[in-house]
């Protein structure tokens, strides 16, 4: 009996230690519904102004530009873009974390003002 023990207990912990250690945590697995990133056509019309239209224009419009930067229209939007200012605030690795007193933008969507910023920040 001894001998059944001694070599049933390894057994068994190894067993153990086997089978927690194949979990899966992939995002994928674990949210299959979870919709992905689509970063294929970046516009400024319909992909950043929405974004600065949901995040940004109630501090930083026309009528109130918050800190001197507007951001509800290309021609205010570009200056920030193309200077790094707009990057180094939404991306959060500046000194001024936007938006402000909320949480930083979806992975997503930081993902698709890279590339516009990236490509030139054209206005399309």
């Amino acid at each position: 009996m001894k001998n059944v023990a001694r070599i049933f207990t390894p057994v068994l912990l190894f067993s153990l230690i086997y089978l927690t250690g194949c979990y899966s945590d992939n995002e994928e697995d674990l949210y299959p519904n979870k919709s992905t990133c689509d970063t294929s056509n970046v516009t400024y019309t319909t992909t950043i102004a929405p974004i600065m239209q949901t995040n940004c224009n109630v501090c930083h419009s026309t009528a109130v530009a918050s800190g001197g930067v507007v951001t509800d229209t290309y021609e205010g939007l570009k200056i920030p873009a193309l200077n790094g200012k707009l990057w180094s605030a939404v991306s959060w690795t500046g000194p001024k974390k936007m938006p402000k007193d909320a949480s930083q933008l979806s992975s997503c969507n930081l993902a698709k003002i890279n590339i516009w910023i990236r490509d030139g920040a054209p206005n399309n």
